[in-house]
């Protein structure tokens, strides 16, 4: 499991199925979602990830000491701000780009073993932040805008716990 973590002012994400594309592209529309001061989260899935995985990482960002205390010293969690987290989907973080010019993304989850942990990672995080999280919807064609705080951005992989 692969994310990468933003420090944000503010966030959103726009979401447009297939079938209204055409209309987005036209009016701007979309369903969004938004928060404010937190962590944007863009969140990877691969086959042999497992609960263990959502786990550690959802522990691991929920704890991350990247917000200033009095000092200015990056020493609060998201808890500890009360912070809001948006996580989206992104099976691009699973690029290969050994070959070519061109990715793929052989080594990304498919739907059926991406979805659950995806939904669970999203449920645990909001045990652990103690309020909703906004999430972005798994395989939508999704814009994102944000403003990030610092900037702070940290990139983390369950297979690298060491």
């Amino acid at each position: 499991m692969r994310a990468v973590i933003q420090r944000v002012k503010e966030a959103e994400v726009v979401i447009r199925s297939c079938d209204d594309i055409a209309t987005y592209q036209t009016m701007g529309t979309g369903k969004k979602r938004r928060i404010g001061a937190g962590f944007l989260v863009l969140l990877g899935v691969c086959e042999e990830d497992t609960l263990e995985d959502v786990e550690w990482l959802v522990k691991k960002i929920a704890n991350l000491r990247v917000f200033d205390d009095d000092q200015h010293v990056m020493n609060r969690s998201i808890q500890d701000i009360g912070g809001e987290v948006l996580i989206v989907s992104q099976f691009t973080l699973y690029a290969s780009y050994k070959k070519g010019n061109r990715p793929s993304w052989f080594k990304a989850g498919s739907h059926e073993h991406s979805i659950p942990l995806y939904e669970a990672f999203c449920k645990e995080m909001e045990v652990q932040v103690g309020k909703p999280v906004g999430t972005g919807e798994f395989g939508a064609d999704m814009e994102i805008r944000l403003i990030n705080d610092g900037p702070v951005t940290i990139c983390m992989d369950t297979k690298n716990k060491e």
